[in-house]
């Protein structure tokens, strides 16, 4: 082999390692964070509130409720009842969805704890209308949600919500 014909080698194996690490590397930077560990990015979890905001504006209780793994626990913003099972849930969207909710996150800070479970903690607030008088109002309150991939679908296995405290 002349030194001609191995400095020629030498370049196509070299083009050739170089195109090959520039396509694993495009291919990670489509994947996302994550892609070689199966875990979701901090964007997936946190697109499953907007999911979950879409589902507010259906106003049916039992589409909401459907977010919520069997198991879940619902503390929620205007009540006082912890909610425990799929009836407790429905019943208090049943009344919140009343007030035309539509959500709006400030802060939020995301949390994926492995490929099957996630945090999604911060601070929204939800623009509120009060069914009787049409008056408008907000509230703004802390959440965390806690999500679980179960049979290959994101459900919301903790949710705890309360208004902000006064000063």
């Amino acid at each position: 082999m002349t030194r001609r014909s191995l400095s020629k080698r030498v370049a196509v194996v070299t083009a050739t390692a170089v195109v090959a690490v520039g396509t694993v590397a495009a291919g990670a930077a489509v994947a996302g964070p994550g892609w070689g560990d199966g875990k979701p990015g901090k964007k997936e979890i946190a697109q499953l509130f907007d999911q979950w905001n879409r589902t507010l504006r259906t106003g049916d209780p039992e589409q909401v409720a459907d977010l919520y793994a069997k198991d879940a626990v619902l503390l929620p913003t205007v009540s006082n009842q912890v909610r425990s099972d799929h009836a407790g849930i429905v019943d208090y969207f049943e009344h919140f969805l009343a007030n035309k909710p539509v959500g709006t996150k400030i802060e939020t800070h995301v949390n994926v704890l492995d490929r099957d479970s996630a945090i999604d903690t911060g601070v929204y607030e939800f623009a509120l209308t009060d069914p009787e008088t049409g008056a408008k109002s907000t509230v703004e309150a802390r959440y965390t949600y806690v999500y679980e991939k179960r049979n290959g679908e994101w459900l919301i296995v903790n949710h705890h919500s309360s208004k902000m405290p006064e000063g």
